[in-house]
């Protein structure tokens, strides 16, 4: 089938790439020129596993093109995905569509014979109507359907998860675009899920999922805390009730609070839909709201392990938003690092993939170094923020002998009480009262 896609970022090339390996003909379209550049000469503009590998074959065997025109994406396709993005309003915390809005109209122009124009974009309920009203303004004489398709890729795993869904949402009430979409997805369908459903409600599925995954993960932290107090082993009591078939274990990770491109924005947008229906979610503003402590409770953790220094030095191993990804956005470790930047430390940050992303927000805030040990030479406390495994690889020892004092924060759980505090380290963990 021939796919265009409006979008070039983490939802829209993953998607493409995995779209041209299932032999599909791809075309790209975005309006950054410099991004579509680095593309057509081989250079991928965000990280993600295994998708260097996938994007240099569709390129080769011309299943998987880029352009900066629209006309050239979406004439003759058969399906276009809008993926643009849909920031929130910086007063309000809805959703921002002008880009989605911008590409509806655009596209509209360039429809040639019968498409389905799908939402890939997380986008409020009501959207796929005002979509297919400004299509339809734009060129009544088009021949289409607008249909929700919300993704469910894991940064840092997305093309993983692309190949391996645990379910396809699909919001459709036209018979046409459903035959379309289930030839689409005719290599997913002996071995996932695909529902079909009505636009509202698939537009309403992605931000009800992301917003229930987000409490999962404030509720572990608040229970994180209670631990702490108490003597209890929050890696244990998550374990505990993961076990049970009705939580499961996933998402029950204590640490320093969920971040992202996804979760902060649409639990935002959660909660004014919900206002805006005049059906308030107050679980999702407590959300909001806790998660928002947590990272002041973090930076207040880091502050107090150095105020009786002068000019201390503080080691920061972490910078994207979690592990898998080099994506900035939103991310808790960098919110930290700004809420302590006004003090009288010294910081030193390393990432293994975010770094530039990083340097774009802190800029020259902070000392940026080229690895985890060079990072935590010389410093007074080590604070781990993002769990990338390497880190739970370090060397404590030779930690040991490199910094000037040893004591280690770690709030991601990456390293093993036991080996640092026998290597002498003052040793704090999330959910884990550690004694001797």
């Amino acid at each position: 089938m021939k796919v265009g896609i409006i979008g070039t970022g983490y939802v829209g090339l993953p998607t493409g790439v995995g779209l041209a390996e299932l032999g599909n003909s791809v075309v790209c379209v975005d309006k950054v020129a410099e991004k579509i550049d680095m593309l057509n000469a081989g250079k991928l503009p965000i990280y993600e596993d295994s998708l260097d590998e996938l994007f240099f074959k569709n390129v080769k065997n011309g299943r998987l093109k880029f352009t900066t025109s629209m006309k050239e994406a979406v004439a003759e396709a058969d399906i276009v995905l809008i993926a643009v993005g849909t920031p929130p309003h910086p007063v309000t915390h809805e959703a921002d569509l002008t880009f989605i809005y911008q590409a509806a109209e655009e596209l509209a122009e360039c429809l040639t014979g019968y498409t389905v124009v799908a939402t890939k974009s997380t986008v409020p309920v009501g959207t796929g109507d005002e979509i297919e009203k400004i299509i339809g303004k734009k060129n009544p004489n088009a021949d289409f359907d607008v249909i929700s398709l919300p993704e469910f890729l894991r940064e840092g795993y997305a093309i993983h998860d692309f190949f391996n869904p645990d379910r396809i949402i699909v919001g459709t009430n036209s018979i046409k675009a459903k035959n379309i979409m289930e030839k689409l997805y005719q290599p997913f369908a002996e071995k996932t899920n695909i529902l079909f459903v009505s636009r509202k409600s698939s537009e309403t599925i992605k931000y009800a999922s992301n917003a229930f995954l987000a409490m999962k993960i404030h509720y572990i932290n608040e229970i994180a805390n209670f631990c702490e107090k108490t003597g209890a082993n929050v890696a244990e009591v998550a374990k505990g009730m993961g076990l049970d078939k009705r939580i499961g274990n996933r998402f029950l990770n204590a640490g320093i609070g969920f971040g992202g491109s996804c979760f902060p924005k649409d639990t935002m947008a959660m909660a004014f839909m919900g206002q805006k229906a005049g059906a308030p979610i107050e679980l999702v503003e407590t959300t909001i709201k806790g998660n928002n402590k947590r990272k002041e409770q973090m930076a207040e953790r880091i502050l107090n392990a150095v105020c009786d220094l002068d000019n201390p030095k503080i080691a920061v191993w972490g910078l994207a938003f979690k592990e898998g990804t080099d994506d900035c956005r939103q991310s808790p470790a960098i919110e930290i690092i700004e809420k302590i930047i006004n003090s009288n430390a010294q910081i030193k940050v390393y990432d293994p993939k975010a770094m530039q992303n990083a340097r774009k927000i802190l800029q020259d805030k902070v000392i940026y170094c080229d690895d985890m040990y060079e990072t935590a030479s010389g410093a007074d406390v080590l604070v781990i923020l993002t769990e990338w495994q390497q880190f739970a690889q370090a060397d404590v020892n030779k930690l040991k002998q490199i910094m000037r004092r040893k004591v280690v924060l770690d709030f991601r759980n990456m390293l093993q009480p036991d080996e640092a505090v026998a290597a002498g380290f003052v040793y704090q963990r999330i959910g884990l009262k550690y004694e001797k």
